[in-house]
């Protein structure tokens, strides 16, 4: 008979625990919401730059409070939040703080090419894209659930696991030795992009290595991270798999590879987001206090260290970082170029290039040759710098903008309604499935955290760049789950 697993045996509350949990919340809310929503807003608008105080600029105080106060909710409510919490978390910093920096120091990170009220529109929109997510957030929660046959739940089956796992290594294996090696990967992200450069012809083809970059690549990091995630849930919740020698091996090599591939040295900080989340509510799947210090200590790993984190983006990148002394100068970076790209959107959308959904199809349709699509749409971002004339056209397109750029303020609304409205649900199902479904092989404990981590790269943008990985995870889900009730196959 298979072994009950930790997670599933019912646990007393202590006495008083409830209590001291509220005395706890009361304790830390007022400073929390003080500190978020007021002090650190007011605190960046009250510094010195040579800004402009104009109506721009009020709005996007009323942008980073509203966002401060919503991250506050997520961080104090009695349930894990995990895709809103990082909604939330990324907008406070990305669409709210951030920018406002910027306009206090009167300075941007890309060019904003437009007139001042582009700007001032893209500010507003932001917020309402906002309050659009709340509200359908707020219709998720109030939706009755549905009753009749309940459907089986999805597992991991433990053949296929082992499957995915030996398929992750090779594809890894793959990445490593076509690079060169794994003192590559600790270099700088540099040497990994002239490596992929060099496999996949991109200095040759640009279309051919792009797309060949990030197959690679894709698959490179994307499987050894979902079968490290994996394997995680089943040591995390059964005794008998950490007393099993061939688990614990398995996890141990996949863990070593995973830091070798994914490692914050060679990707995208976005990315390392994404594998840092997901592991950290998989290994606490149950725990409101890692819940709850994840999001808090974010605000502060995103201002003080994140902007920093470029410096290994190249060999030589320390000698290029200048600044002018202002408190606000790491919040100033490229990083954080969102509202004055979504500025950007909308003066490309008003200088009469229109896309009536053309981006959005090409995002879906990512793996359609342009041989056979000549008029394939490329990545927003690149549409819209070129267009400006940049040099440099890898720039963000906030999901805000994406859905301008396609359907107008209309879509753009609905689109972010409907966003808040799925968020709100998954987190609902995630919070039912771990507490009464505590089994290793719930899927769904696993995909959640997965997407949660994964929203920053979706909210930032753009679409296209974001759309290979979903597709790749997609594909490894769908090799390791099973909705048949096997016990020989269960994970024990």
């Amino acid at each position: 008979m298979p072994e009950t697993t930790e997670l599933s045996r019912p646990v007393a509350a202590a006495p008083g625990a409830s209590q001291s949990r509220a005395v706890f919340s009361r304790a830390t809310a007022l400073p929390l919401i003080f500190g978020v929503v007021a002090a650190l807003p007011l605190a960046v608008a009250a510094q010195p730059g040579e800004g402009v105080r104009d109506t721009a600029f009020l709005l996007q105080l009323v942008v980073a409070c509203y966002a401060g106060a919503r991250l506050c909710a997520m961080v104090l409510a009695g349930q894990r939040r995990l895709i809103q919490g990082a909604f939330w978390l990324f907008c406070y910093l990305a669409m709210g703080v951030a920018p406002l920096a910027q306009s206090v120091l009167g300075r941007e990170p890309t060019p904003v090419v437009g007139p001042r009220s582009d700007t001032v529109l893209a500010t507003a929109l932001v917020l309402l894209g906002m309050v659009a997510f709340d509200v359908g957030a707020m219709l998720a929660r109030n939706r009755p659930a549905l009753r009749g046959r309940k459907r089986a739940p999805a597992r991991v089956d433990r053949w296929r696991l082992w499957l995915l796992v030996g398929f992750s290594l090779a594809a890894s294996g793959v990445f490593v030795v076509q690079l060169g090696g794994p003192a590559v990967f600790f270099s700088s992200r540099e040497e990994i992009l002239l490596g992929l450069e060099e496999v996949t012809g991109g200095q040759v083809d640009q279309e051919t290595g792009e797309a060949g970059n990030a197959l690679l690549r894709g698959f490179g990091t994307v499987p050894v991270l979902l079968a490290l995630l994996l394997l995680t849930r089943w040591l995390v919740t059964s005794r008998s798999a950490r007393r099993s020698p061939s688990v614990l091996a398995a996890w141990t090599v996949v863990a070593v590879v995973n830091v070798i591939v994914n490692n914050p040295v060679s990707n995208p900080r976005y990315w390392f987001l994404t594998v840092l989340f997901s592991l950290l509510f998989t290994v606490f799947p149950r725990s409101p206090v890692m819940y709850r210090a994840s999001l808090a200590l974010g605000v502060i790993v995103a201002l003080l260290i994140f902007p920093f984190a470029d410096r290994y983006r190249y060999a030589d990148d320390a000698a290029n970082q200048t600044g002018s002394g202002s408190l606000l100068e790491p919040l100033a970076v490229k990083d954080y170029d969102q509202v004055g790209m979504f500025a950007n959107h909308i003066t490309f959308v008003d200088d009469g290039h229109h896309t009536y959904g053309g981006q959005l199809l090409g995002s879906v349709l990512f793996f359609v040759p342009r041989t056979l699509w000549e008029e394939k749409p490329v990545d927003s971002g690149v549409l819209v710098g070129e267009w400006m004339g940049t040099n440099n056209t890898n720039l963000s397109s906030p999901l805000w903008a994406e859905l301008w750029l396609d359907f107008g303020p209309l879509g753009m609304t609905a689109g972010l309604l409907a966003v808040g409205y799925g968020a709100a649900r998954a987190d609902r199902r995630y919070v039912s499935r771990t507490l009464h479904d505590p089994s290793p092989g719930n899927v769904f404990a696993v995909v959640v955290p997965l997407i949660a981590g994964y929203s920053f790269i979706l909210l930032r943008g753009s679409l296209l760049q974001a759309t290979g990985r979903i597709v790749i995870v997609a594909l490894c889900l769908a090799l390791v789950t099973t909705f048949r009730d096997r016990p020989e196959r269960r994970l024990w």
